[in-house]
């Protein structure tokens, strides 16, 4: 009888969780002081959302009562107000590092995570710590969270003797929700202890299924409010003081504005008018010796802000807007290069996004960019002519994503460049699908993408990836295949490096739920690789892996892998001739890492690797290390030193052209080199508040290629030496890169920048080993350009204007 009825009292526990929770939100008619006091009357009678339980580690589990959490919600014709008080037994240790906004550092949290069309698709997510430091994304089950979605709205967080208070106010404007007289809403609230790393939620989110924005509770009661006009205005300024050597000393002032309107209840105009990207995070540049560019993180806001949908099917790489000009100007005899611009200007730019309640998202991208000239000087005359590199460009992106059972989306993109005149025009069209059963089990994954380029020759390519995969329990896999045909190219707008081949692949992992006596987390992965050029069927691409990451009771991580690459290989992109390829020895790869707790004051992370190859003497070995150190909530110091070495590497320099006359091929050049790279980064932050932060970003990096001696490819893949080149190919490249930066949010959505800015780089044949000399080369005024600048941006709500102006008449 006993054992009957603690299965019964199991089963309701189950039950209880599976029921998702519902909360009533209260009407008020008062004034509401966002001052983190919770002491309006009208709090007192508003329902209360409790019975947190744990998200992680301990998944399921009551949160204890000394540090219950208690929720409450009201409403006005304006906004929505939350009010929560995280008790806690001890509040002397409660975390409150001040941070950057969207960077929460060491600091307890809590969050409120809306979604007014209560459909499972997408939360907008409002987090405030306890060291009164804002932050908010987006969220969606197939993306994560996107914290480049910024929201305008009111908090404070305040320290009681018996734990902390956070009040907030979001206007509805920064929300999505339908035009019905009784709203429905779906809500979720989170608290995280940081010092015990512990995750809470108010409705249980079963970490076994694969699904978050679809375990939330709801927030009933909220009637006759109606979606508010969505118009925002930025106008901002900026002035820029530009100085370096050989130059004279000059200032640049600009202006424009962002502006944001919502066209209906889902979506969204964002246009930017003159843009201003001078204060974006610099580019960390290095030396590349490989067959394909850099590929850089966007840094600009207006092409990080609420792009989820752009990113769907990887098509969409926004540096190529603004970027490097697509040709290079062409040479006569005695002519050289004066001027070659390093980017092109954006004349202005349009994007309109939102998601309808049946789940139809739509978004809509466009970009301008200005018609771009090289200088070209005669050196005999001494003429100059410009030359086009670049002419005015339309740049176009369309996407139409269908969710449905509120887990799984059908997406057709689509991106065009339009270029005026003569020159290159592309267009690739891809089809996309995620599903997953509804039990959020499984997952079938893929897309289909086909790219047409209008050139002096056409050309039209294809590309397509299916996989399946097991999305729940603690034994998970997946297998799948991709085939890229040889003339798929998405690169006028995307980013792709590697065509004409055709693969296999598959993972298994067992991962911990729930945490044991030793481990918070655990999990061992199993991968399986195998690529074959699809023209020659030889094997580019072969390797098993298996690595193990886990994170034990004290919250510090460790992982470690190893890849084993057991047959000869062949390179096809190495040679930059096509039908060329080189042999790449079997191999062996591993790794470890370790990452002790941040929540202490001192914290260190460590990385190595060390690789050897089934070729004598060639191996490539390196670490990094990064300690970091909180002297207070308000000052935190890191530093980040990463060193490595690839001995005796095999890589190309140099292509001879043949004869055609006589019927001789290109000879293809490659040298047998030891590459070594250095790279020290420091970062540091002040805040003064939550409102003010000073920061500062140091990097110095050098790398070069000291070529041993030189090789030939033959035509069999294989490297023969070829004492006969002499030409000087080896390669030094060393930079520095120093950014101050300040900032102030003196009024919701507005900010105060400024910035000092310094930078040099060089590249040179000629390597000097000594690593004083190549910092202090760059260290000076002869190298350094200094730039220092200030920017002002103002947020403007239509309707609190239009609701001051209504109070004064």
């Amino acid at each position: 009888m006993k054992k009957i009825f603690v299965i019964c009292l199991l089963f309701c526990f189950l039950c209880s969780y599976s029921q998702k929770k519902a909360l009533q939100a209260k009407v008020t008619s008062q004034y509401i002081s966002i001052d983190g006091n919770l002491n309006e009357p009208a709090w007192e009678n508003a329902s209360i959302a409790s019975d947190f339980v744990m998200l992680e580690p301990d998944n399921g589990k009551s949160i204890p009562q000394e540090k219950r959490t208690e929720v409450k919600i009201l409403y006005d014709n304006d906004a929505i107000y939350i009010g929560a008080m995280m008790y806690d037994n001890e509040p002397s240790k409660i975390l409150k590092e001040i941070s950057q906004r969207d960077n929460f550092g060491t600091a307890d949290l809590f969050g409120v995570f809306i979604n007014g069309f209560n459909d499972g698709q997408q939360d907008f997510m409002f987090y405030v710590s306890a060291a009164d430091v804002q932050g908010d994304c987006i969220m969606t089950d197939a993306n994560g969270e996107d914290y480049s979605w910024d929201a305008v709205w009111i908090s404070k967080a305040s320290l009681k003797e018996n734990g902390w208070v956070v009040e907030i106010k979001i206007p509805y404007s920064a929300l999505r929700f339908s035009a019905e007289n009784k709203q429905t809403w779906g809500i979720n609230f989170f608290r995280e202890i940081k010092r015990d790393r512990f995750k809470y939620t108010w409705n249980f989110v079963d970490r076994k299924i694969g699904t978050f924005t679809q375990q939330a509770g709801t927030l009933e009661g909220i009637e006759n409010i109606k979606p508010p006009t969505r118009l925002f205005f930025m106008p901002y300024a900026s002035y820029y003081l530009n100085a370096a050597d050989g130059q004279k000393t000059y200032g640049t002032m600009k202006g424009g504005m962002d502006i944001k309107y919502g066209i209906n209840d889902a979506f969204t105009i964002d246009a930017i008018l003159i843009p201003d990207f001078g204060q974006t995070k610099y580019d960390d540049q290095i030396l590349n010796l490989g067959p394909f560019e850099q590929q850089f993180n966007e840094n600009r806001a207006f092409f990080t802000e609420g792009t989820d949908l752009f990113s769907k099917g990887n098509m969409f790489y926004s540096r190529r807007i603004g970027g490097t000009p697509s040709t290079e100007p062409q040479l006569s005899e005695n002519e050289e290069l004066t001027e070659s611009p390093a980017s092109v200007n954006l004349i202005n730019a349009l994007k309109v996004s939102g998601r309808t309640k049946n789940g139809l998202g739509v978004g809509v991208l466009n970009a301008v960019t200005e018609k771009t000239f090289a200088t070209i000087k005669d050196t005999i005359t001494g003429e100059t002519r410009r030359q086009v590199v670049e002419p005015l460009t339309n740049y176009n992106v369309l996407v139409l994503d269908q969710r449905f059972r509120k887990n799984s989306s059908v997406t057709l993109i689509n991106t065009n460049v339009t270029r005026n005149g003569h020159f290159r025009d592309a267009n690739v069209t891809g089809l996309a699908w995620d599903l997953n059963t509804k039990a959020n089990t499984y997952s079938l994954f893929g897309n289909v993408k086909y790219s047409h380029i209008n050139d002096a020759e056409d050309k039209n390519g294809l590309y397509s990836t299916v996989s399946l995969a097991e999305t729940s329990g603690n034994y998970r896999y997946s297998f799948g295949t991709d085939y890229v045909s040889k003339n798929f190219d998405p690169n006028d707008l995307g980013i792709n490096f590697y065509t004409n081949y055709y693969n296999f692949y598959g993972n298994a992992n067992y991962r911990i739920l729930n945490p044991t006596k030793k481990f918070n987390t655990f999990r061992i992965n199993y991968n399986m690789y195998s690529e074959f050029n699809k023209e020659s069927g030889r094997l580019q691409d072969n390797y098993m892996n298996a690595n193990l990451n886990l994170t034990t009771v004290k919250n510090n991580y460790y992982g470690a892998g190893a890849s084993f690459y057991p047959l000869e290989t062949y390179d096809y992109y190495e040679p930059r001739r096509d039908g060329r390829y080189v042999a790449i020895p079997r191999r062996i790869d591993t790794w470890g890492s370790i990452s002790t707790n941040y929540n202490h004051k001192f914290a260190v992370d460590l990385n190595g690797t060390f690789n050897v190859f089934d070729e004598s003497e060639r191996i490539t070995y390196g670490f990094d290390i990064g300690p970091r150190y909180r002297f207070s909530d308000k000052l935190l110091l890191t530093y980040f030193f990463s060193y490595l070495r690839r001995n005796n590497n095999k890589g190309y320099i140099d292509q001879i052209d043949g004869d055609d006359n006589a019927n001789t091929p290109n000879d293809i050049i490659f040298a047998n080199r030891n590459v070594i790279t250095y790279s020290n980064t420091l970062g540091g932050k002040y805040a003064v508040n939550s409102a003010i932060t000073i920061n500062l970003a140091v990097r110095q990096y050098w790398s070069y290629a000291d070529n041993k001696n030189i090789l030939i490819l033959e035509p069999n893949g294989d490297l023969t030496p070829y004492p006969q080149y002499t030409t000087n190919k080896n390669s030094s490249f060393y930079s520095w890169n120093t950014d101050l930066s300040f900032s102030w949010w003196f009024a919701p959505g507005s900010q105060l920048s400024a910035l000092y800015r310094n930078n040099a780089s060089n590249f040179e044949r000629i390597i000097d080993k000594d690593f004083k000399n190549n910092v202090s080369g760059l260290l000076n005024n002869d190298a350094l350009k200094h730039i220092f600048s200030v920017s002002v941006k103002y947020f403007i709500d239509y309707n609190a204007v239009k609701n001051k102006v209504r109070k004064r008449a």
